[in-house]
Formats: C-alpha cells, structure tokens, sequence
C-alpha cells in the first residue's frame, strides 16, 4: 500500500510522490501524521547547502500525529493519542549517549536528515522517542514542540537564572523562542538583530530591550541595560560570522555564551578574550530531556509559539513553499502544514 510523501529526488526537485506505507517495526509506534513543520534543515536539504544530507530523502522531524498501532506491551499509549516525535535516533552505547547527551551522539541519525523524515501521511517511529500530548492542543501547534525544544536547550546550555539578563542574537523563530522561554524562566531577555520587522516583534511578544547592531553601539547599549555588567548569558541563534564574534563582546566577565547557529565558515575568535574574561562558550545541538516541559509550556501557553507561526497550509503545497522559503526567507519564521 502506498501513501503520499514530500519527495526530496535531489537537491531542487522536490515533490509530493507516492511511496510505500510503512509497517510498524517491532518496539516502535505507527502514527497517523496530521502535522509539521519546515524547519531551516529542510530548506538546506532542498538547497543541497545541508553536507548531512543524502538523496533521495523524505524531509520532515517537526511532527505530530496519532495512534495507529503500538508495541504489545504498551501500558502509556493507547490508539488514538496525541503524539509528538523525538527526531533524534541516537545509539545508546557511544561515549555522549552513556554520559547522558544523546543529542549529540556519535552515530546520530535524524529525520529527514541522515535518514528519512516523517513528512508523509504515516510514520512508524520508536516507543522511547514518542511523547503523547493532551488532546486539546490544535495540531499546528504541537508542531512547534521540537523547534521550541531546540531554543529551551540553547538557554538550558548556558545556565540562565532568574533574573540575569539574556542577550539573544537572531531573532528567527530560534531565537524569538529562546527569548520567550528566558521570559518564562523569569529573565531579561535582549534581541540583537538588524531587522526592525523583527525587533518590533519581538518586543510584540513581551521583550523589553531589542538592539539594532546596525543602527546602534551594541555594546554600549547592553552595559547600559545591564548597568555596567554586560550580559551573564548569551545566546547566538543567528550564524551569522559578526554576530558570532561579537558575543565574546556581549558578555559579562565570568559570562556564558551557547551557540546554537550554524555559521556557513569557519570563523576566527580572538580566544585571549576567552581566558580574559573566563567565559564558558558552549555548543547548543538538538535538545535531551525537554520534550516534556516544552509540551507543558505550549499546555499552559507561557510560550507563544503560535506567534511564530507565519501561515499555516495544506500537505500538498510544501513543495511550493519550501521553494519559496528558499529563495524568499525573510517572508518567513515557522510554516506548518495540516496532513
């Protein structure tokens, strides 16, 4: 039997194709998919910018769907619930899984990416990496699960508490997440971004201090925010070069710096500053441990995460706007579609 399936043949020909459906594996969950979402990694797949990616591929890890059919010794999860998908399948046995940060496994292999993703009308995915919802949560939304799980890890990585200020540099939906979620951690989050659309938007969903870099002495503007201080945590959601560099710059002595942007090149730092100013620079990858709470904040609606939602569409327009994403991607922050 066959279902339909966006349809990555190599890199500029995507399409809706018709493909086998899935049987459920042994210890796994089939799920009838009834949304997703595009995420940045999609568009590198379809650009043939993503070096991770192998064709041909079926894109898609921002997923939710329904019960199908489950394990035989399922005692949680009965037919008909509300699923989200963990889209990281990692080993358990490497050196990062045994310690803990499955996200970066050695062997990982994610959807759409390494292997093929669940924008299709049917998914079969393992037990351990399925998490059911609450029913009253609108399917677009539970699509926003794992890009919000990404931005909570970003913050997670660089300590943030109560109180501190945040400078988060990009405001995409990465970043406009991780700044909502500092603002439910009860921190002060600050956008860095050269975009006045985005920075409008940004304070639109409750942040206070937006900077123009452009426009206006970053630095300056952040001690003046934090009284002299700078910021006790950064996070660079932009992977942009300038951006990257200019963090060390952002950051209180003692500070703690996440990246979670991919930059396009590699990029010089002046690591004096590093030792200087004792910073802690992390990497951001994925998320572990976090689709529970991120379930739980889109539940109570202290993270907005239909506020970056820019249009919500059919299963079969994706491959016209993934096109249009590509060539057109200030249009946009999140797409969803509905299956």
């Amino acid at each position: 039997m066959n279902m339909n399936a966006i349809y990555l043949e190599a890199p500029g020909k995507i399409a809706v194709a018709a493909v086998a459906q899935p049987e459920r594996k042994e210890q796994n969950v089939l799920i009838k998919v009834r949304s997703f979402g595009i995420c940045g990694s999609d568009i590198g797949a379809y650009l043939g910018t993503n070096p991770l990616v192998s064709y041909p591929r079926i894109i898609g890890h921002e997923v939710a769907g329904e019960v199908l059919e489950v394990p035989e010794d399922e005692t949680e999860l009965k037919i008909g619930d509300r699923v989200v998908l963990e889209p990281y399948v990692y080993c358990g046995n490497c050196y990062p899984c045994k310690n803990g940060h499955t996200n970066c496994c050695e062997n990982l292999t994610v959807l759409g990416v390494h292997i093929n993703g669940a924008m299709s009308e049917y998914f079969s995915h393992p037990r351990h990496l399925v998490h059911k919802v609450p029913a009253d949560i609108p399917w677009n939304l539970l699509a926003m699960v794992e890009p919000l799980t990404i931005s909570m890890h970003a913050v997670k990585r660089s300590r943030v508490k109560k109180g501190e200020h945040v400078v988060i540099t990009g405001s995409g939906p990465i970043g406009l997440l991780a700044a909502q979620y500092a603002l439910a951690l009860e921190a002060i989050p600050v956008v860095v971004d050269p975009v006045e659309e985005r920075l409008e938007f940004a304070r639109k969903l409750g942040v206070k201090y937006t900077i123009n870099p452009v426009k206006q002495d970053a630095v300056s503007e952040i001690k003046a925010i934090t009284q002299g201080t700078m910021a006790e945590a950064v996070i660079e959601a932009s992977g942009n070069a300038a951006a990257i560099r200019s963090s060390i710059d952002y950051a209180a002595y003692s500070g703690r710096i996440s990246l979670v942007g991919w930059p396009k090149n590699e990029i010089s730092l002046p690591t004096a500053l590093f030792t200087k100013k004792e910073l802690d620079i992390v990497g951001s990858r994925n998320s572990f441990r976090s689709f529970p709470e991120s379930i739980q904040l889109i539940a109570e609606n202290r993270v907005d995460v239909a506020a970056v939602i820019t249009k919500t569409v059919a299963f079969e327009e994706i491959p016209e706007l993934v096109h249009d994403i590509s060539i057109n991607p200030g249009n946009y922050l999140k797409v969803v579609a509905l299956v």
